[in-house]
């Protein structure tokens, strides 16, 4: 199977626990499938997946709180549909990274292409590089935090949640956006049909300092801009919506 087990130290500020073990698989002796199976089983434990050598959808559907740490970089849908528990990725990710995130964390120590967080309905995804086009593409929940650029049409029909861009984000970012939070840091390069940029109220500058805190970003909120909706592209004004409700009910 070419699983086995090994161990590692997580070291505390100021204290040493007792060493955790951590099961190691070696892509090069364990297929993908019996990978995923193994990571699927397990209702708890850490993992440390070994030689991933680019594959596609390395620890997708996992569903329990485990640790998966992979060394190396992977393809297409890493952490794809990801609920509880975390990921980490040595390297950098193709297309679709924590595409359908549900809830806990993935982060990448690298760069990532397509789509990452694309349709994310909550948890945290964590991009330590850049993102190509289309970050957070029909997000609907999750947190975004990138260390670097986004590309084209990031965010594009983001719904809900927040994406965080600690440098620069090209064309069209937030095109047909409907209540998502962007922010910014670097400059944009074009916004899309009905994005604009807002204010930074006070609760803005609490969610954008949580964030950077949980992605452990180095930043200050202060030096952001913050992007959303127009609500020019909506069916109806939502001042209406109470004689809206009424015509239906008489």
């Amino acid at each position: 199977m070419g699983a086995r087990a090994g161990c590692h130290l997580h070291v505390d500020p100021g204290r040493v626990s007792a060493p955790r073990p951590v099961t190691d698989v070696d892509l090069a002796e364990t297929s993908l499938r019996d990978l995923n199976r193994m990571l699927h089983q397990a209702r708890q434990g850490s993992f440390r997946v070994l030689n991933p050598r680019g594959a596609h959808a390395v620890a997708c559907g996992i569903d329990t709180d485990i640790t998966v740490e992979v060394r190396g970089s992977v393809g297409y849908y890493c952490a794809g549909m990801h609920q509880k528990g975390s990921v980490h990725v040595d390297g950098n990710a193709s297309t679709g990274l924590a595409e359908n995130i549900m809830s806990g964390t993935v982060r990448i120590t690298g760069s990532a292409t397509m789509s990452a967080g694309a349709t994310g309905h909550g948890g945290l995804v964590v991009i330590e590089g850049n993102a190509g086009a289309r970050c957070g593409i029909s997000m609907k929940g999750v947190d975004i935090v990138v260390g670097g650029n986004v590309g084209h049409m990031s965010a594009f029909m983001a719904q809900a949640g927040n994406l965080v861009v600690l440098g620069d984000a090209g064309a069209d970012l937030g095109d047909s956006i409907y209540e998502a939070n962007l922010y910014v840091r670097g400059e944009v390069a074009s916004l899309g049909a009905d994005a604009i940029r807002k204010d930074m109220r006070p609760e803005h500058v609490r969610t954008l300092s949580g964030l950077l805190d949980s992605a452990g970003m180095d930043a200050d909120p202060g030096d952001f801009k913050r992007y959303g909706t127009a609500r020019s592209l909506y069916n109806f004004h939502i001042d209406d919506i109470d004689a809206e409700v009424a015509g239906r009910a008489g």
